[in-house]
C-alpha cells in the first residue's frame, strides 16, 4: 500500500489543501472520470468529492482505506450516503457559503427583469431607440416565491426585505412563524406558483424534489413568469420543458446556474434563447464563500480523523 493521502477529485482552493496537508499529502485527480479515480484510491484516507465526480457504491467499496468524505458545499446528490454509512464513513458537508448563492439569485433576478443583457447589447449595436420600446420589469409591487427556505432561501428572503414586494415561501420543514420572521408568507406549492411573478428554487435534490417542477407546475405559473434555479438541475423535469415554456410565453425569462446534466449539451435549443441567462454552476463560488466552505470542510475532515466531532456531518450516526 502507498502512503496515506487525501484525494481531491477536482481543483480546489488552497485553503483546503493547506489544512489537509497538515495531516497527510494531498493528490488532486487530473479527471473526475470513474476509472481515473479508481486508479488513485490506494492509500486514500479522505476524499473531497468535487465537481462532477460520482461517489457511487463501486468507488466507495474500492476505497478500502477510506475514513472520511467531504463535499465542498451543501449538496451531496453525487454521493451514495448509504454505501458510506454501511462502512461507518462520515460524509462532511459545508453549509457556510449559502449567502453567496442568495446574493447571486438576487443579482440574476434583477439582471433578467431589468433586461440588462439586452440593454447592454442595444447600446453596443447602436440601437439607442430601444429605450422607448423595452418592457423593463420591476421588483416593487410584485410577488416573489421562494421554494425551499433553508439557509439559502432564508438569506434571499432577508435580502428582499427592502423591496416593496410580497414574498411567498414554500417549505414543508419550515413553520409559519419562522417564515414570518423572514418577511415571507407560508403557502403551499400550488399557491406559490399561481401567485408569484418570480419564482426562485433553493432546495436539495433528493427523491422528494427530483422532477418537482414539471409540466403541470409550469402550467400553474403566471403567464410570463420568471424562473430561477440555483439549486440542482434535476429539480426541473428537463430542458425541453423550459424551452417550450419560453416559446409559449408561459415563462418570460429564465435564469439557470444548474442543469440536469453537467456540463449541459449546449446544442439544445434552449441555449440559443436570448431570454435566458446561464452560469456554469458557479454563482455560489465567490471568493469569500469558497474560503469559508473549504476551511469548514477541511477542518471537519481532520476532526473525524483525529477523533473529534465535526460540525457538519450528513450521517452523524456513524460517529458513535
Amino acid at each position: 500500500m502507498s502512503a496515506t493521502k487525501f484525494l481531491i477529485t477536482a481543483p480546489i482552493e488552497d485553503a483546503a489543501t493547506e489544512i489537509l496537508a497538515t495531516f497527510a499529502p494531498v493528490t488532486i485527480s487530473p479527471s473526475t472520470a470513474h476509472e481515473t479515480l479508481l486508479g488513485l484510491l490506494d492509500g486514500t484516507i479522505g476524499i473531497v468529492a468535487r465537481g462532477e465526480a460520482q461517489m457511487n457504491r463501486a468507488l466507495i467499496e474500492a476505497a478500502t482505506d477510506l475514513k472520511v468524505v467531504g463535499r465542498s458545499g451543501v449538496g451531496y446528490d453525487n454521493v451514495d450516503v448509504d454505501a458510506l454509512s454501511e462502512r461507518g464513513i462520515p460524509l462532511i458537508i459545508a453549509p457556510v457559503g449559502g449567502f453567496a448563492v442568495a446574493e447571486a439569485a438576487l443579482a440574476l433576478l434583477l439582471a433578467l427583469i431589468k433586461q440588462l443583457p439586452a440593454m447592454d447589447q442595444a447600446v453596443r449595436s447602436g440601437d439607442w431607440l430601444r429605450r422607448y420600446t423595452a418592457q423593463i420589469g420591476d421588483m416593487d409591487e410584485h410577488t416573489l416565491g421562494i421554494v425551499g427556505l433553508g439557509r439559502i432561501g432564508s438569506h434571499l428572503a432577508k435580502l428582499l426585505q427592502p423591496f416593496e414586494m410580497t414574498i411567498l415561501g414554500y417549505d414543508p420543514y419550515v413553520d409559519e412563524g419562522a417564515m414570518g420572521e423572514l418577511g415571507a408568507h407560508k403557502v403551499d406549492l400550488d399557491e406559490l406558483l399561481r401567485r408569484s411573478d418570480y419564482v426562485s428554487l433553493h432546495m436539495l435534490l433528493n427523491d422528494e424534489t427530483r422532477g418537482m417542477i414539471g409540466k403541470a407546475e409550469i402550467a400553474q405559473m403566471k403567464k410570463g413568469a420568471v424562473l430561477l434555479n440555483l439549486a440542482r438541475g434535476g429539480i426541473i423535469d428537463g430542458l425541453d420543458l423550459l424551452a417550450d415554456a419560453l416559446d409559449e410565453g408561459q415563462l418570460s425569462f429564465l435564469g439557470l446556474d444548474v442543469f440536469p446534466t453537467e456540463p449541459p449539451d449546449v446544442s439544445h435549443r434552449l441555449f440559443k434563447d436570448k431570454r435566458c441567462i446561464f452560469s456554469p454552476h458557479a454563482l455560489g463560488m465567490s471568493q469569500l464563500a469558497m474560503d469559508r466552505v473549504c476551511r469548514s470542510m477541511a477542518n471537519d475532515m481532520l476532526a473525524v480523523l483525529e477523533g473529534r466531532k465535526p460540525r457538519y456531518c450528513v450521517n452523524p450516526e456513524v460517529l458513535s
